[in-house]
């Protein structure tokens, strides 16, 4: 269904020569909400330094309020937010949740109402009924939880009651997490605080975006928990024990959203850099650099003043890939598509099944958007087929941003080598990156 109707259009600006910029990106969504969520199990108050501000952080901070927890925002430094737990441990029940759009929302927070004093209801926005939730929801009923459904079985809205006496020994639970990893995730959260600790099975024959799931496992045992992965049997242990994140925490910048702007140095040519660049990361974005070397890019890591760079440089030319495989980093895909519609041969980008059921059907959504600039691609069974076209024969339309902020960035970067492209609801990249349009007319010189 188009949106066009009632929001306003943005004119993607176009690169007018190659780039020369640096930019700045804000802290990780990723880290930001798994940090908040270990915050608020701890026993302590835990500030987070550089935590990222956008609507999906808004939202969880909102949701671990709604539960008891205090979110005190530094008056000086809106990115610097002090966590302090609810007294004794015990959440606030008889609450409402919003969850937005926000995978992270929905499928952490209901772990905690397991350890609220009542029952806690879960809403968001209409598009997000679409999401699957049931796998979550079921580790949670296998742990004595009851789950009511207030709509479709398995989504939003439900209500979770907890049980009235948690587990006392070791819990073995299983599910089909083949949708998102944040199903592991969302219960490997929570494990540390069962009395017996937690066995957690993943039936299903592929596991998606692992770099997430071990995000989780180091996060876990860095706050003081005790979570030991067997990836090849798909089986996950966390032991009983408390949790306590270190007074303070500072956040990485989201290496993912990096990714539209190192990439839209391959599009347009020339460089961009990206200063904090971690040595070493659990983030999928990590595997960013390696991604666009095979495509042809110039990538170096230089420091200056103790800081350390990603800078990327291309002349233009990409390099298109056989079977690219994207397991391991799903959430880039978009961006990477929008760098391979240029490419200099198709490209099969496999391993991402499962972003049918993110904010959109991303594949369908990827698909559609690059046939209406007059571009070549198709659905595969694991991802999606793309066959370059000549540059001249793309041409401008308005392209939907489908409520999603990496549909929203993939569009923002066809717009570099494409006139006349319009972005329905530029906006939504607020979901992860609150100044997008100014950053990127920033990078552009604009």
């Amino acid at each position: 269904m188009s949106e066009t109707n009632n929001l306003q259009l943005w004119p993607a600006p176009t690169a007018n020569g190659s780039l020369d910029a640096t930019v700045t990106i804000p802290g990780s969504k990723s880290l930001s909400n798994r940090y908040l969520i270990l915050a608020a199990l701890g026993s302590q108050p835990v500030t987070l330094v550089g935590l990222l501000r956008s609507r999906d952080t808004e939202l969880m901070m909102g949701a671990l309020v709604s539960l008891g927890v205090r979110c005190d925002i530094d008056p000086d430094n809106e990115t610097t937010v002090t966590v302090t737990p609810p007294a004794g441990g015990r959440f606030h029940g008889n609450a409402d949740v919003y969850c937005g759009l926000a995978g992270t929302v929905m499928r952490f927070v209901p772990g905690l109402a397991l350890f609220a004093d009542g029952p806690v209801h879960f809403d968001g926005d209409e598009q997000a009924y679409a999401r699957p939730m049931k796998p979550v929801l079921d580790g949670l009923e296998q742990l004595g939880a009851t789950v009511d459904y207030h709509g479709e079985i398995g989504k939003l809205p439900f209500t979770i009651t907890p049980p009235a006496v948690l587990p006392a020994d070791h819990v073995q639970v299983s599910i089909d997490s083949s949708g998102s990893s944040q199903f592991i995730s969302g219960l490997l959260l929570i494990g540390s605080r069962l009395s017996g600790g937690l066995t957690l099975q993943h039936t299903g024959e592929k596991t998606p975006s692992l770099p997430h799931i071990r995000m989780t496992v180091a996060d876990v045992n860095g706050a003081g928990g005790h979570a030991l992965a067997n990836e090849d049997a798909r089986v996950w242990t966390v032991k009983p024990g408390a949790l306590q994140l270190p007074e303070r925490v500072v956040v990485e910048p989201d290496l993912s959203n990096a990714a539209p702007f190192l990439g839209a140095a391959l599009i347009a040519g020339g460089t961009v850099r990206v200063p904090h660049w971690p040595v070493e990361t659990t983030q999928p974005g990590g595997l960013l650099p390696g991604y666009l070397e095979r495509m042809g890019a110039k990538v170096v890591f230089p420091e200056q003043d103790g800081i350390r760079y990603c800078e990327v440089t291309s002349d233009g030319h990409i390099h298109g890939l056989d079977d690219f495989d994207l397991t391991a980093a799903g959430e880039i895909a978009p961006s990477l598509a929008a760098i391979l519609v240029f490419a200099d041969k198709p490209t099969s980008m496999i391993g991402i099944g499962h972003l049918r059921g993110h904010e959109t059907n991303r594949l369908e959504a990827l698909v559609t958007e690059i046939r209406r600039i007059g571009g070549v691609a198709r659905e595969l069974p694991d991802g999606i087929e793309i066959t370059p076209v000549p540059r001249a024969s793309l041409h401008g339309a308005v392209m939907e941003s489908y409520a999603d902020h990496r549909m929203a960035t993939f569009a923002a970067m066809i717009g570099l080598a494409v006139s006349g492209i319009q972005i329905v609801n530029v906006t939504t990249t607020r979901k992860t990156l609150p100044d997008f349009v100014g950053m990127w007319n920033g990078m552009l010189g604009e």
